[in-house]
């Protein structure tokens, strides 16, 4: 695991603005916040070569309880080299004020050199080497099944659904693309990836406290690493980051439900879908919302444009039952509202394309041991999930977002599993908000 910090410096255009380090920003801006001198009077008074006076003074009402001086920091950047992809996922749940980006399973090193030593993860030591044993056949049935769709891919262009008149090099991508999406399935969810993330000072001790409580010794260690880097670029608010009695004691709540959850439902039989969707537009009735749902929508050109608030004030929530963890790593960082899974394995989703029975003994295999550190309350135990391991997950968000967010996994170019998901949701949405369908747009996920 390697954690680099990125010190973001000024373009030459900006060279006549005044310069200061990401706490100096906070400080100054503090005190502009409560003063009436102007923003050049306070840079006046603070020596720009030496501005550790100046910072403390402002910075130390921090721990008085004025925490939102910790977000006048700007943006920290900060890449995250060579860790699990369950570490992956739970630093963008937690970091939901976060904007990131995770490795692409199309671009990562598939292979059983590609994890973390099993002592680096809390694995037991008697399970060590079942569990090295173990990935190293799911990352074999990946690579099968990819190289199998690959070449049937070849022989029948047709099941790529290539755009016509796509140019040679954009039909091989896509190709390997069909393949890739299709075996990723098998990938452990302990395969090593890279991810950055861009926050403030006050949301990146939030993030670091979280995982300095947690009970996996690989977030733990990642809390370390973070700390130390950010203490270059912020070391006065990085005093806010330790292990925290409140955190650690939910955290151990969480875990224990997450395993009940997990043996009462354990298997690798594919689950049907079950899509859950519940909105609320009820509004207090001394503010009535007055304007219409079309009229909400209209306006829009696209996804990204403005939804007025008859959808903005809309509550909506909605789950399924059984999200694969591939879909969960990106569905998971949709970064609005509250989003929830126990992270277990109640079902097995594999795509119509491959055979099941060809893989019934490693599925078996791999639910086995994974009840057994169950069993044992191991906090390891999401180490033993592939890809395709199904999990319930709810996302309580509003209205706007929820369309968005709809508009984007059903849209060209998203992933086909995302877009029956989503699909499935919109149903459910235009049953309740019937008014809004002609003003979604409810794409077929077609290849870019």
């Amino acid at each position: 695991m390697k954690v680099t910090g990125l010190a973001i410096v000024p373009p030459p255009e900006a060279s006549g603005m005044p310069r200061v380090t990401p706490e100096l920003l906070a400080s100054v801006l503090a005190r502009y916040s409560r003063s009436n001198d102007g923003l050049g009077a306070i840079l006046a008074k603070v020596d720009l070569d030496d501005p550790g006076a100046s910072i403390d003074r402002i910075l130390r009402f921090v721990d008085y309880g004025h925490a939102s001086i910790g977000g006048l920091t700007g943006g920290i950047a900060v890449a995250v080299d060579d860790v699990s992809m369950w570490l992956a996922y739970k630093l963008f749940e937690i970091s939901q004020m976060a904007d990131g980006q995770e490795s692409s399973t199309r671009y990562i090193t598939m292979n059983p050199t590609n994890v973390p030593e099993a002592g680096e993860i809390g694995i037991p030591e008697e399970l060590a080497e079942e569990w090295s044993e173990l990935l190293a056949d799911a990352f074999a049935a990946y690579g099968g099944e990819y190289r199998r769709l690959d070449r049937e891919a070849e022989c029948n262009p047709a099941v790529v659904r290539c755009p016509e008149g796509a140019k040679p090099a954009v039909v091989k991508r896509l190709r390997k693309n069909y393949a890739l999406d299709r075996a990723r399935y098998f990938v452990p969810f302990a395969t090593r990836t890279n991810l950055a993330l861009v926050m403030t000072s006050r949301m990146w001790a939030e993030t670091v406290k979280h995982l300095a409580s947690l009970p996996q010794p690989e977030a733990r260690r990642a809390a370390d690493l973070l700390r130390a880097e950010l203490e270059k670029i912020s070391p006065r608010l990085m005093r806010h980051s330790q292990r925290d009695e409140s955190f650690a004691r939910q955290a151990e709540a969480d875990l224990a439900y997450s395993i009940e959850t997990g043996l009462s439902g354990l298997s690798h039989e594919a689950l049907p879908d079950r899509t859950w969707v519940k909105i609320d537009a009820e509004t207090p009735p001394f503010l009535p919302e007055t304007q219409p749902v079309p009229e909400a929508l209209r306006h829009r050109a696209n996804r990204y444009g403005r939804a007025g608030r008859a959808l903005r004030r809309m509550r909506a929530a909605f789950a399924w039952n059984n999200l694969a963890v591939a879909e969960l790593r990106d569905l998971n960082r949709h970064r609005t509202g509250h989003r929830f899974t126990p992270l277990v394995q109640h079902g097995f989703y594999l795509p119509p394309e491959i055979d099941v029975a060809a893989h019934r003994s490693l599925l078996e295999r791999q639910t086995v041991f994974l009840r057994r550190l169950l069993e044992a309350g191991s906090p390891a135990y999401p180490y033993a999930l592939l890809l395709g391991s199904q999990t319930p997950f709810e996302h309580v968000t509003q209205g706007d977002k929820f369309i968005y967010e709809a508009e984007l996994r059903t849209g060209m170019g998203a992933h086909f599993r995302y877009a029956e998901h989503l699909s499935a949701a919109l149903d459910r949405f235009f049953e309740s908000v019937p008014e809004a369908r002609d003003w979604v747009w409810k794409g077929l996920a077609e290849p870019e």
